[in-house]
């Protein structure tokens, strides 16, 4: 179903030496938004990445053309999730649509993705059943995906997808840092947000080669548990310290029951490295409570300062 011409879009795409691909990326979106829906799109975002080929020379020749078209361009390379956060500060549209600019996500799936947004939901996320990239790819990105899912608890199968559309509340009330890219369905999920997902078209690369690399796949490692910190424990950090500080505190103070029994027994403790594991454990312990009550204090002095972000009011 195609938008309804009064709909305001924008369209957010984070590149990153794709030169190539651009003019025909652009094209395709524009044909889209073409006839009767060219009054839908309010503005496309091109996020150059600090790209070092003629990214900059064919933007500035496709302006011109497409009067929609914008573009900014970074010093230097910073990563997606600055290009996204760069793009969504921008984004005048009441729906934002995010894609890659390597022409493997498909323009013609924002209808879709949009009528879901009408529909009542805040987020959609693309989710590529068919993925055209080489296994070197696609093993860690299920094995993440299916860890993601386990431990969030969220429903998505591709939470990496590219290709996602949102309100533009929910990208307003976005913080992305290092890869939090990856975990932009977790994020919102959190924050009250509804989300679905959409089987989308995949495409193989044509132009170029990929950016993914083994280092991305253990920095995004890194961001999980931040994100799963940043999401669950924020407001609630003694529930996340505490536990593990109760849990070698007990652990720790029955080691050292058994030893004072041993030795009221007539046993020996100068041999015994079970009463060193004791002490230490029941020191960390006690530490890990002193970090979740000095959280604890954080938070509560900065609950003046928390914003309603998320509610929605009834008109």
């Amino acid at each position: 179903m195609p938008p309804e011409p009064s709909l305001n879009i924008s369209v957010i795409i984070p590149a990153y030496n794709e030169a190539e691909s651009i003019p025909e990326l652009v094209a395709s979106i524009a044909a889209v938004f073409s006839g009767e829906y060219s009054e839908a799109v309010n503005d496309i975002w091109l996020i150059d990445d600090g790209s070092t080929d003629e990214t900059e020379q064919v933007v500035q020749k496709l302006i011109s053309e497409y009067p929609f078209l914008r573009y900014l361009q970074f010093r230097r390379n910073y990563g997606k999730a600055a290009a996204l956060m760069e793009g969504f500060r921008r984004a005048g549209g009441k729906f934002v649509i995010t894609m890659d600019a390597d022409l493997q996500d498909d323009p013609r799936e924002i209808p879709e993705m949009v009528a879901l947004l009408e529909s009542g939901y805040d987020m959609v996320s693309g989710w590529k059943q068919h993925r055209q990239d080489p296994i070197t790819k696609t093993i860690p990105s299920r094995f993440f995906n299916l860890v993601t899912r386990l431990t969030t608890g969220i429903k998505i199968h591709d939470f990496n997808c590219g290709l996602k559309a949102y309100r533009n509340d929910v990208i307003k009330n976005l913080t992305l840092q290092g890869e939090l890219h990856r975990y932009i369905p977790v994020l919102a999920h959190f924050m009250g947000y509804r989300i679905t997902e959409k089987p989308v078209t995949h495409h193989p690369r044509k132009y170029g080669k990929t950016k993914y690399g083994v280092a991305r796949f253990f920095r995004g490692f890194f961001d999980f548990i931040t994100v799963l910190f940043l999401s669950k424990y924020t407001k609630r950090p003694m529930h996340f310290f505490g536990m593990g500080g109760l849990i070698l505190t007990l652990l720790g103070l029955g080691i050292n029951a058994y030893l004072a029994i041993f030795w009221l027994l007539g046993g020996h403790l100068s041999n015994r490295p079970l009463l060193f594991l004791g002490v230490l454990l029941v020191i960390v312990g006690v530490q890990l409570f002193s970090i979740g009550l000095l959280g604890e204090m954080l938070a509560y002095s900065n609950i003046d300062q928390d914003k309603p972000q998320i509610a929605r009011e009834s008109k």
